[in-house]
């Protein structure tokens, strides 16, 4: 005798809601099968001339089907557009998907309040592949990824140049090395476990790389190279053969990020061909001290793309140049004495702090408090003349160009309540001065402000580029110490002299910094 059950069954779901009606789409397993169902929709909306809304599950995973995706983000709108098969199908999709943008009057740029020009957060995420996972270069040849890895690690320019605002380790890409000494250690022994040439095993990358490329919590898409959809034994949907880049910013213009595409399929048929077998590179704090300045970025741009040439490929250096003008913008120049000083922003990673209560619960904040500015220098005698911030001298290092130097300065532009090192206050303005040290007067210098100097803070965003760009202009100004510098560094009893109405004196320049961890960048925070 036959025992009967009863099994759940999906079925269509159609309402009649606000005067338009839906159809719920169930879960479908093939594609054969949405597609019949989809048509018979179709037909039968024909005949009885009534429009129908489809909603519901989206059609079952299928290499045979292209699609793109609209999503609502925090602060942005997602679009995952559909995979292209060739440069010139790439080109056609990224200039129309910044066109209809464009006309549906949204882009992927904003003006901050105190006119920093910046992206709008959102990723520039590339994704690379094939048609099929068997076909992916990466489980074909895994050297390539590894030589991706290595080439990446070896170039922080190449994470820092592309990114948003919001860097570092507890950052929504971090680098490989960034936040866990040991990481890299891991990471050679993968890599000599990892086969050279063809692979047949297209499991072992997954197995070899998923405990290694992940954040501080262990978030394997959190991560600079995310291999979720690459070959991974847990689902269907995590073995599609796909890398995906995720330390890049959507980029204000279509050129923009078609440069960016270029510099991945470059570097790319670069490393099919010859793979990039080194030893990986410990930078420590220098990772966030020498790469947070702008000048050190595009000196190892002009490796990365030297590399290229030397290889065979033409990748010109100036198709870079107007990120390095987006993301390191200039703040003003001065020249005295045949000396130009430059300031230029720089890079400064954001924290995430512990948990805090709120009102609407556990909450952790993000400490972007700090920023960091570029100080360069050309022209300089050094045995002459030094730099101070704030009557602080800055470290200033030669470039290996004659009479040129840079450093950093970081600093703390605002206080909120909740922040790293709370009790240190606000550093801004800063006061820049060329110090001639043989008559101990500043010669020439500049302030730089964080918001406007005569105290009107804007409550509403620029309306245009033109507006950003006086606000940014009204922070700089050319002001500095004049004449004969304070002795604010002699002893008390000296001081007390020359408050009894003694002529001050050219003294010497400040002392010169000396910090082991971050030997190019000046810390206001530190005493």
């Amino acid at each position: 005798m036959k025992e009967w059950r009863e099994v759940p069954r999906t079925t269509l779901c159609v309402q009649a809601r606000e005067g338009r009606l839906y159809v719920f789409l169930p879960p479908l397993h093939f594609l054969e099968h949405y597609l019949d169902l989809v048509a018979t929709l179709e037909t039968t909306a024909a005949e009885l001339k009534m429009p129908i809304l489809l909603e519901g599950y989206e059609p079952p995973s299928d290499p045979r089907l292209k699609s793109f995706k609209v999503t609502p983000d925090p602060g942005v709108i997602e679009v995952n557009i559909h995979p292209a098969t060739t440069w010139q199908e790439l080109v056609q999709n990224t200039e129309l998907l910044y066109e209809e943008a464009r006309l549906s009057r949204l882009g992927a740029e904003k003006f901050m309040l105190d006119g920093r020009h910046t992206g709008t957060g959102g990723g520039n995420h590339v994704t690379l592949g094939a048609a099929t996972p068997s076909d992916s270069p990466f489980l074909r040849q895994p050297d390539v990824l590894r030589s991706l890895l290595t080439f990446w690690q070896h170039h922080p320019a190449l994470s820092y140049l592309f990114s948003g605002m919001f860097l570092g380790p507890t950052s929504q890409a971090p680098r490989v090395d960034e936040a866990r000494d040991e990481s890299l250690y891991e990471l050679e022994i993968a890599f000599q476990q990892m086969p050279s040439g063809h692979n047949d095993q297209p499991w072992l990358v997954d197995r070899l790389l998923r405990n290694l490329l992940i954040d501080i919590t262990g978030n394997t898409h959190r991560a600079e190279f995310c291999i979720d959809k690459l070959y991974s034994p847990d689902s269907f949907s995590g073995r599609q053969g796909l890398l995906e880049f995720r330390g890049f910013e959507m980029p204000p213009h279509a050129r923009m990020s078609l440069v960016q595409m270029l510099l991945i399929r470059t570097l790319m048929v670069r490393f099919w061909n010859t793979p990039y077998a080194h030893r990986l590179v410990r930078w420590g704090t220098a990772l966030h001290d020498r790469f947070m300045l702008p000048h050190y970025v595009w000196e190892d741009m002009k490796d990365v793309c030297a590399d290229l040439q030397a290889a065979g490929y033409p990748f010109q250096l100036e198709w870079l140049a107007p990120f390095h003008e987006f993301r390191f913008p200039v703040y003003g120049r001065v020249q005295y004495c045949g000396i130009e000083l430059e300031l230029r922003a720089a890079l400064e990673p954001w924290n995430v702090l512990g948990e805090e209560l709120s009102s609407q619960g556990t909450a952790r904040f993000v400490d972007s408090s700090l920023e960091r500015v570029q100080v360069k220098i050309n022209g300089l005698t050094d045995s002459r003349y030094v730099v101070a911030c704030n009557g602080r001298r800055v470290p200033m290092k030669a470039t290996g160009v004659k009479g040129e130097y840079v450093a950093g300065v970081r600093f703390r532009a605002w206080q909120p309540p909740s922040a790293l090192h709370p009790t240190i206050g606000i550093h801004a303005p800063l006061v820049f001065d060329i110090i001639d040290t043989w008559n101990g007067r500043s010669v020439g210098g500049c302030t730089y402000h964080v918001s406007h100097p005569g105290g009107r803070n804007s409550e509403i965003f620029p309306v245009n580029a033109y507006e950003a760009e006086s606000r940014r202009f009204s922070r700089f100004r050319e002001e500095h110490t004049p004449g004969v510098i304070e002795p604010k560094f002699l002893s008390e009893a000296t001081r007390a002299f020359y408050e009894h109405g003694a002529k001050p004196q050219p003294m010497s320049p400040p002392p010169e910094e000396v910090n082991a961890d971050y030997p190019y960048t000046l810390d206001l925070r530190r005493e």
